[in-house]
């Protein structure tokens, strides 16, 4: 469905569906900075006043797991929201 990192495909290579109309817009990303920033804070105090670990450790730990949830997280909810067009029709291409 995607071509390189968050860039989806013009057509689906199974089945021919055109995706040119869909567009998830800006809600993957919203999701992924409330849902995941929050998540990752919780987890980052917890840490820091259960452990106290040094700064560079915090960096260390939580600066590739945030990437990679992200965009893991980002894909993931592009690939549902552009799902989620084509069950409604709620594409640019509809007439």
């Amino acid at each position: 469905m995607f071509t390189g990192l968050l860039t989806v495909v013009d057509r689906c290579s199974t089945c021919g569906l055109d995706l040119r109309g869909n567009d998830a817009g800006d809600g993957p990303a919203v999701f992924v900075i409330l849902g995941l920033g929050a998540i990752i804070m919780i987890l980052v105090f917890w840490v820091e006043f259960r452990y106290e670990p040094p700064w560079w450790l915090h960096v260390a730990i939580w600066l590739p797991l945030t990437f990679a949830l992200a965009v893991w997280m980002l894909r993931f909810l592009k690939a549902l929201l552009t799902a989620q067009q084509f069950v409604h029709r709620t594409t640019e291409l509809d007439e």
